[in-house]
């Protein structure tokens, strides 16, 4: 099986007090021209947020942004006029399409993680959108639980022809990994799984095209992106 193996260590570390964030690909400060994404995948940020601080009002357009909450309650506000929290097991998708203005703070004590993916739409200035649900796979384990896909069947539609899902696999458990659109793209949550004859650890991940099988070496919780082969 021809796969890319990003490991964790490459990935980029910033951290300037109130946020400590791994970047899987070039985000801000950090730019690797090797590390620029994955079909339409821009961006995995992996965040902890520090109590009572957060990301202030800023702006987006022209990207689908979802956030998968880890633990903690993140407050999320937007000029579409949402504002609320999205918890552990929760999972928020923002449509930035025209244009929207948004703030994510964690209003408690306790340091939040969660982390923050860009997949590039592919229709540009659509109306922006926001959808959220709660979908925790540690509820139903060995099993894939789709987050969002194109069709409107989908638990949230995305603006591209790429569908996410998420599972937490028990130790020695097996999940296939088969592509409906082209690339498959597996970022490993937390926990250590075997992909072919790659073992992977948490904040590794794994591109390939064929489809294969994802084995537990250790519980794991891992995040498949089935991404289309151009952007």
């Amino acid at each position: 099986m021809d796969a890319f193996i990003h490991r964790s260590q490459d990935r980029g570390h910033v951290n300037i007090g109130w946020l400590e964030s791994k970047h899987s690909f070039s985000f801000g400060s950090w730019y690797n021209p090797k590390y620029m994404g994955v079909s339409a995948l821009r961006v995995i940020n992996d965040d902890v947020i520090a109590g009572h601080q957060g990301f202030g009002q800023h702006p987006h357009d022209n990207m689908e942004i979802l956030t998968c909450v880890l633990k903690g309650t993140i407050t999320h506000k937007d000029s579409m006029g949402n504002h609320g929290g999205i918890s552990a097991g929760e999972w928020q998708l923002m449509s930035a399409g025209t244009g929207v203005q948004h703030s994510e703070m964690n209003q408690g004590d306790e340091p939040v993680h969660l982390l923050q993916i860009w997949i590039t739409p592919n229709q540009r200035d659509a109306a922006p959108n926001y959808q959220q649900i709660r979908l925790d796979p540690h509820e139903q384990p060995n099993q894939w639980h789709a987050i969002c896909g194109p069709n409107d069947n989908a638990a949230m539609h995305i603006r591209q022809n790429a569908e996410v899902k998420t599972a937490v696999i028990e130790k020695d458990q097996m999940l296939e990994v088969k592509a409906t659109q082209h690339i498959n793209y597996v970022h490993v949550i937390s926990g250590s799984i075997q992909i072919a004859e790659h073992t992977l650890h948490a904040g590794d991940a794994i591109a390939f095209l064929e489809a294969s099988n994802v084995k537990a070496v250790e519980d794991a919780q891992v995040i498949w992106f089935d991404l289309p082969e151009g952007k």
